[in-house]
């Protein structure tokens, strides 16, 4: 039978409904398939445009932008619509209104498609021959192009949120595996006996940091102990610590002098960091027997020297390390200790953490905590200023990795 107005062969309706319900039926199958989102979007184009004639078709999808991923019947510049700008404001099947006269013509109907409250994507479809009194096809399916739309567009998402998991998953791996890695950085015991008792504590922002401290027994006689900070958070500045840490113990025995050690090692920060970060260390030399410290402070928060009457800073030094291509000025600190000093080693991740008025913590702070937990042990003065930090803080964020080095010299 032919249809009275257009003389073509009329299809009947219960055939356009079996084409829907197969369509969605093979749509179904691909999806639980775990079919490519190539094939998926093959079986909407076919579905549209050869069983259901609907002539002209874009599809725009949502993946942190605006993106094609289907378009047949148009010009291609078609694909470059400002979809935010155009449709952004549209919440259910519209026809459209552009503000760009180019595509006005182009397209007839936009089928958002949403999930919850964020849209997933816009199907624009049109072809309407006005020379023609047929009713447009994309206007006779419209409730079915939304439902299939809404499928598939469902099922991309899904898989773009399977991969994310996955990517995610892998990258949790990488970084417990990375943050196991600098966990051997630090010395797995610090002595504690009639001569020297030293704790630490070190709280990484990330899940790793760029924070370092380290205590090496030089020889009978001497030891060295050095606190460090790279530029930066995250695995790049763990990495670069970690190359850092290889360097400083390799070359601390094959140096003659504190000088000579952080000059070369800001010739081997400039060469891995490449100039995009920097470090800054404090490392001393403490002989046991002449109770000399000799130290360098390169660019790093001054440590404190606390003795019962009195605290300085451990300033003298140089810049951080990996700034300039070389360090022409290095001087050397050298103090005699008294018995029962304590040296202080912190990243400025504890004095520059702010309360809820935006005060940082500061020196200040530290050296009131260090007065009032003097005669304790170096555990408890490490405990004691985390909870001053932690209490001055309040309710804000920690904003970058926090360590402490604490050393009293009998």
């Amino acid at each position: 039978m032919a249809d009275e107005i257009t003389g073509k062969p009329a299809v009947s309706k219960p055939k356009i409904k079996d084409i829907k319900l197969n369509s969605i039926l093979e749509v179904t199958k691909a999806i639980n398939s775990n079919f490519s989102t190539e094939k998926l979007l093959e079986i909407f184009e076919n579905v549209l445009r050869s069983q259901l004639s609907i002539g002209k078709l874009i599809l725009f999808s949502y993946d942190e932008d605006w993106k094609c991923l289907l378009k047949y019947g148009v010009e291609a510049e078609m694909a470059t619509i400002d979809v935010a700008k155009e449709f952004g404001h549209i919440k259910e099947i519209s026809t459209i209104d552009y503000t760009s006269s180019a595509a006005q013509h182009t397209f007839e109907i936009v089928v958002p498609v949403y999930h919850k409250a964020s849209p997933l994507a816009y199907v624009l479809i049109g072809d309407l021959n006005e020379d023609k009194l047929e009713v447009s096809a994309a206007i006779k399916h419209l409730p079915f192009v939304q439902t299939l739309a809404n499928i598939i567009m469902v099922a991309i998402e899904n898989k773009k949120l399977a991969k994310e998991n996955i990517r995610q998953a892998a990258m949790r791996k990488e970084l417990e595996l990375a943050s196991e890695m600098q966990n051997m950085l630090f010395p797995s015991k610090l002595p504690n006996n009639g001569l020297l008792q030293i704790a630490a504590y070190y709280l990484p922002h990330q899940q790793v940091g760029g924070d370092y401290y380290d205590f090496i027994q030089l020889d009978e006689n001497e030891v060295a102990f050095c606190m460090a900070d790279v530029s930066g958070k995250g695995v790049p500045a763990a990495l670069l610590m970690s190359n850092f840490q290889a360097n400083l113990r390799i070359l601390l025995n094959n140096m003659s002098s504190l000088s000579d050690l952080v000059k070369e090692l800001n010739t081997k920060v400039i060469q891995n960091a490449k100039g995009e970060k920097f470090i800054t260390l404090f490392i001393a030399r403490y002989n046991i027997v002449t109770k000399i410290l000799t130290y360098i402070n390169a660019g790093h928060n001054p440590p404190l020297l606390g003795t019962e009457n009195s605290i300085t800073m451990l300033k003298v030094g140089c810049t951080g390390l990996g700034m300039f291509d070389e360090l022409s000025k290095v001087k050397e600190g050298v103090v005699s200790i008294d018995p029962g000093s304590i040296v202080l080693c912190y990243t400025d991740g504890v004095v520059e953490i702010e309360n809820e008025e935006g005060e940082e913590f500061g020196v200040s702070m530290l050296k009131d905590t260090l007065r009032s937990k003097f005669n304790g042990d170096m555990e408890t003065l490490n405990n004691t200023i985390i909870a001053d930090v932690i209490r001055h803080k309040g309710s804000r964020p920690y904003v970058d990795d926090i360590a402490l080095f604490s050393c009293r010299i009998f």
